[in-house]
């Protein structure tokens, strides 16, 4: 018989999840590709200064980190970033190109040796920046995407396709980086050549459109002397958008585009497997793959509606055959090699990990990143997806984390408190995945709840559209919709109600505090605050205009503008809240903070937490310990809990 079960009140549970180790556990492997018959790809290191690393896997399964630190492989294109590395192999040994963070020069690299910059340092603005490398041996080059900073301001950029040589004669000169097409669109993906080395497809689109909004499919021929020529749109447009553009190995043109309303795959212009499922999703960053054509004329897919499987799609029958395993969710980096499929998967139960898929016996292992319980995972939540109804009865998805321990319960006709977690984008979606952050909170007696409120990806373009020109309404209206219902239905204690939320859902959360009563405090992070300011300047190229279709055009509805800006009604905040910012934040500027706290009313209890060092996206260990344990003592003092070993946050009154 296992011993009884103990009855301590919620939020005093003790949990063997503590900050560090959720914060040791934070990001992913992502960007998997092949150098030969190896599989490399990059992971991150919180515990050194949270930069990411190249990762080897060697043939006889033996893994190594080839770069040192403070080599840090990650391209800031559009911000997000982009593919940042290619490789291939020379006289038998690797020969591998990657994008440095800390100056975003491109860099030769050798096992072996040092990286040798291939590309010069910028002096004007933000600089010259690189993504979605691939290298041409024949040409002795790397053709890429060039984002270039042309004055001092976050939209003086341009973006072209170019070539980089090899040998490092552009380390010190601009002028031998080759440009291979006219400057057409404000935006471009990285150059998709056709197997017989003469034509080239990437995508494009331009202001005020997101490119989950619409891109063009641009086609070109390679001439000769290698540049692109007589480019020309063959699919796409305003309201269509294409996310992904590949050949098939006998030269037929495939894309995934939303023409029929969700991301479905076509071939030459036809649809392939015609389904009420996303094969692909936004645009974030460049060079993301959702499908991979194999030698064979079959696809390797990661296609579903909400959760993602890993499929092989014969495109003569449209069957798809999923690959096993228990993996309910992959990650928009995939690649191929004549038979073997590698992906990165995650699940309810277990973190992300290299998932290798033999397409030839259907089999599946995992090949590196193992998962490796950090915890006893008997600690770890027990959660379910679930669809709520939204007002005007309009589905809302999202899924329930309800506090978990294996050996203690809350005290008998007591309700736990609960936090609604907001995504970013806010064009994104929050898989069902393991957590080691909501497993911080859950273990300890607070449930957690995250939505994919309408606007969210992975349930067709039409739930997609919903957030335009209603962002500040629909997400917020969702968000309580779920928060309500769960307390309606007995499963959460509707005085102890929180929200949170980073970036688009840290507007989501303080939009929601400055116009709803639902809550009893709340959490915002990196967040947008006064659309006004980030719409006029204070953010980056990419998202400059983004608020266009989520808001609506500024040049229209100024008043917009400022009705739906939290900055605007921080008077109406009357909870006690918890505002986290890091100061190296290009995207989600400080500037934005600091308005909204002079706004503040002196009687509101409330803690700002600076991060000096950190941008948009917290990822150095000590940063994500110390938000996560200030995150707690706020629910602790708000809904009278009594954590262990937590350090009590200030708040200022």
């Amino acid at each position: 018989m296992g011993e009884e079960m103990r009855t301590m009140a919620y939020g005093s549970w003790p949990s063997p999840i503590d900050a560090a180790l959720a914060a040791a556990h934070d990001g992913h492997p992502e960007w998997v590709g092949f150098v030969g018959d190896e599989t490399w790809w990059t992971e991150p290191r919180p515990t050194e200064g949270g930069r990411r690393t190249l990762v080897r896997r060697r043939p006889d399964g033996t893994q190594e980190s080839v770069l040192p630190a403070p080599w840090n492989v990650r391209s800031r294109v559009i911000e997000y970033g982009g593919l940042p590395w290619a490789g291939e192999v020379v006289e038998g040994r690797p020969l591998v190109v990657f994008t440095n963070f800390a100056d975003q020069r491109l860099y030769r690299f050798e096992p072996g040796g040092e990286p040798v910059p291939l590309t010069p340092v910028s002096p004007v603005g933000g600089g010259l920046r690189w993504a979605e490398p691939r290298i041409d041996l024949e040409r002795g080059e790397v053709w890429c995407v060039l984002e270039e900073f042309t004055g001092e301001g976050p939209t003086d950029v341009r973006r072209v396709l170019a070539a980089v040589p090899l040998d490092g004669s552009a380390a010190g000169d601009r002028s031998a980086v080759r440009e291979l097409a006219p400057e057409r669109h404000r935006f471009v993906t990285g150059p998709r050549v056709s197997p017989d080395g003469r034509r080239a497809v990437w995508l494009a689109w331009d202001h005020p459109r997101m490119p989950w909004d619409g891109t063009e499919l641009i086609l070109a021929d390679i001439a000769d002397d290698g540049t692109l020529r007589e480019p020309r749109t063959v699919a796409g447009g305003p309201e269509e958008s294409i996310a992904q553009a590949d050949w098939s190995a006998d030269g037929r043109l495939l894309y995934a585009s939303d023409r029929g309303g969700w991301w479905n795959l076509y071939r030459d212009g036809e649809r392939l497997c015609q389904r009420e499922e996303e094969f692909a999703g936004p645009v974030w960053k460049l060079g993301l793959t959702w499908f991979a054509p194999l030698g064979n004329g079959t696809l390797a897919v990661v296609h579903g509606r909400g959760g993602t499987a890993l499929g092989v799609l014969d495109p003569e029958t449209g069957e798809i055959v999923d690959a096993p395993g228990p993996w309910t969710e992959f990650g928009s980096t995939l690649a191929a090699h004549g038979e073997r499929v590698v992906a990165v998967g995650a699940g309810p139960r277990s973190a992300h990990e290299v998932v290798e898929l033999d397409t030839r016996t259907g089999r599946t292992r995992v090949i590196g990143a193992p998962h490796r319980d950090p915890a006893d995972p008997a600690y770890y939540p027990d959660p379910r997806s679930r669809t709520f109804t939204g007002p005007g009865g309009r589905e809302v998805h999202a899924h329930v984390y309800p506090p978990h321990h294996p050996e203690v319960s809350g005290p008998a006709g007591e309700l736990p408190p609960y936090v609604v977690w907001a995504h970013g984008g806010p064009t994104s979606r929050v898989p069902l995945v393991l957590d080691l952050e909501i497993a911080y909170f859950t273990s300890r007696g607070i449930g957690v709840v995250e939505v994919n409120y309408g606007g969210s990806t992975g349930y067709g373009r039409e739930y997609r559209n919903r957030l335009r020109e209603q962002w500040g309404v629909v997400d917020v209206e969702d968000c309580a919709a779920v928060a309500l219902a769960l307390a309606e239905e007995g499963t959460a204690d509707r005085a102890r109600l929180a929200i949170r939320g980073g970036s688009a859902g840290g507007w989501t959360s303080a939009a929601s505090l400055t116009s709803t009563d639902v809550y009893a405090c709340g959490t915002i992070i990196y967040p947008i605050l006064d659309l006004t300011g980030w719409g006029t300047g204070e953010t980056h190229d990419f998202e400059s205009q983004y608020l266009e279709s989520l808001v609506g055009p500024l040049a229209e509805v100024p008043e917009r503008y400022v009705e739906r800006s939290p900055s605007e009604h921080a008077d109406r905040l009357t909870v006690p809240f918890l505002l986290l910012q890091g100061l190296d934040d290009v995207i989600c500027p400080p500037a934005q903070c600091e308005r909204f706290l002079a706004r503040i009313e002196e009687r509101v209890p409330h803690a700002y937490i600076a991060f000096e060092g950190e941008g948009h996206g917290f990822r150095r260990a000590d940063t994500m310990v110390r938000a996560l344990e200030a995150e707690l003592s706020l629910y602790a003092q708000v809904f009278g809990l009594n954590p262990l070993g937590i350090p009590t946050l200030e708040l200022a009154k």
